[in-house]
């Protein structure tokens, strides 16, 4: 554990502070509000898939993981971040890699301990745990948030 400026407890970044793979990008999404999450969802399962998302449909395993850490982590650049909160899907060799950058360059990602559910954290929890890798960095002061999953066979 581990105090930050304001005197709060929290556990320490999991994630590393590295850039991710060199990578080529296939689509790009720019939101201002939560509002467009669900347009996010939908458009990034078409990128994923070649399938347009129909309403109730049961994803596959790698489009699912990679739509809800989308999601996560879009909410949470667009709660704690300053907008718009830029989310992009590139792919490197046999991954796919997302990318979710806002701009607040002076906030890493860190999540609380023993935080109750729906109280926020759980973003970053299911991304470490659906992801291959995860890791954030800055740039030309935008922060990133990045995690590869694999490319289905």
């Amino acid at each position: 554990m581990r105090s930050t400026a304001g005197g709060h407890k929290t556990a320490m970044v999991f994630i590393s502070a590295q850039s991710p793979p060199r990578m080529t990008e296939l689509q790009r999404w720019v939101l201002d509000s939560p509002s467009q999450l669900t347009t996010l969802r939908a458009s990034l399962h078409k990128a994923l898939t070649g399938r347009a998302l129909a309403d109730g449909a049961v994803l596959d395993e790698v489009p699912e993981k990679v739509v809800l850490v989308a999601t996560e982590l879009a909410t949470n650049a667009l709660r704690h971040g300053l907008p718009p909160t830029i989310v992009r899907l590139g792919r490197a060799e046999d991954r796919f890699v997302l990318d979710v950058a806002d701009h607040s360059p002076d906030a890493p990602p860190e999540y609380s301990e023993g935080r109750p559910l729906g109280e926020g954290g759980l973003g970053l929890q299911l991304a470490k745990q659906f992801s291959l890798e995860i890791g954030w960095y800055v740039e030309d002061g935008t922060k990133h948030v990045w995690a590869e999953f694999p490319v289905p066979a």
